[in-house]
């Protein structure tokens, strides 16, 4: 091979070199990539609603759990003796509320028969009233028989007296009357105080309301003592053993969703200006790198912790030395969501991935 020939060929080579390395630049380019990607998932941190010593602990670290598979169990015994004596204090309740619902028959008996005493006292003041003017209108007669002599003396005492009494008669009807009266107005007394003391009838009843939410929290309150996964997931970090004292509101087991797993691509803002939401992606995981995974930009962070003015020792702000010819650029997080994971990549919360996204690649499918 002559010269001219070899310098043809090198020069043919350092082209196709150019233009490979060129096509790269412009796909790093158009198309961002980092190494620095992660494997994220929800976290769900379980904690019981009751207190109390664990006495069974049915999973071990890493193991991998569906929704609503018991996890542990709290000692139930104090909250069954609660529930016991919410259950009495319920009947205690209902026994109290029919009493007093007697209390009120009984009320209503008093005041229809205190009402039945004012209609015969009334009635009699009635009849009264006519006898009145009936022993009047006979004593005015005999008097004026008397002077006529028409009649003897004896028989105009006689409806003297008879009126007299009729008179004595009407007044102690009055008595009467007003006595029941007032035996009705305490009858109704009574009644109102019976449906004061007694309250809302049947489940509107306050206290029979308030009887039913202590049973009903009591039996939550069992309920809490058995501990179940939420979600299907991944027990770590198991910390809780048999005897451990479980706190109310308090984390005591993690669980990895595995129908959440995600990948965070922390990409230099350089970079960031062409991705856009629904743009591909495909991600590499480190512990996999010959099995690459497809997936859609679900969402770009629209900010991140400032390391700069952060108050440090004497309540001064914390700045960092920079160098004025190097300006390092900040990275953004990019959330990914999985598309179509293959079988046998076991994802892992916290492992290292490289994140590729084809820009514009969302208007594409459009």
């Amino acid at each position: 091979m002559n010269k001219s020939s070899k310098l043809l060929v090198t020069a043919v080579i350092v082209l196709i070199a150019v233009s490979l390395i060129y096509y790269k630049y412009i796909d790093y380019i158009k198309n961002p990539w980092t190494r620095d990607g992660q494997v994220r998932a929800e976290i769900i941190q379980i904690a019981p609603r009751v207190s109390g010593p664990v006495v069974k602990l049915m999973v071990e670290d890493n193991q991998f759990v569906q929704a609503g598979q018991l996890l542990f169990e709290i000692d139930p015994r104090t909250y069954a003796a609660s529930l016991s004596q919410a259950v009495a204090q319920y009947d205690e309740t209902m026994d109290n509320y029919h009493a007093k619902e007697k209390k009120i028959d009984s009320a209503q008996a008093q005041v229809e028969v205190a009402e039945a005493a004012l209609f015969q006292a009334q009635s009699q003041t009635k009849v009264l009233d006519s006898s009145i003017e009936k022993n009047k209108a006979e004593y005015v007669r005999q008097q004026e028989l008397i002077k006529k002599k028409a009649t003897s003396q004896k028989s105009v005492e006689r409806a003297k007296a008879n009126y007299e009494v009729s008179l004595e008669q009407h007044h102690g009807a009055i008595a009467g009357v007003k006595q029941a009266e007032a035996s009705l107005y305490k009858a109704e007394a009574d009644l109102a105080e019976a449906k004061v003391n007694l309250g809302a009838p049947g489940n509107d009843n306050a206290s029979i309301r308030k009887a039913q939410a202590a049973v009903r929290q009591a039996e939550l309150n069992m309920l809490f003592t058995k501990v179940t996964a939420p979600v299907d997931g991944y027990v770590t970090n198991l910390q809780v053993r048999s005897g451990s004292q479980a706190v109310a509101n308090q984390p005591m087991v993690a669980l990895v969703d595995t129908s959440s797993y995600w990948v965070y691509g922390f990409f230099k803002e350089t970079l960031i200006g062409d991705i856009a939401k629904g743009d591909k992606a495909f991600i590499t995981l480190m512990s996999y790198p010959n099995t690459p995974i497809p997936g859609i930009v679900e969402s770009i962070g629209w900010g991140i912790t400032q390391q700069n003015g952060a108050t440090g020792s004497d309540l001064l702000p914390s700045v960092n030395p920079t160098f004025e010819w190097i300006r390092l650029a900040q990275r953004v997080p990019v959330r990914v969501q999985l598309t179509d994971v293959p079988q046998e990549i076991a994802l892992r919360v916290g492992t290292t991935a490289s994140v590729l996204v084809r820009t514009n690649s969302s208007k594409n499918d459009l």
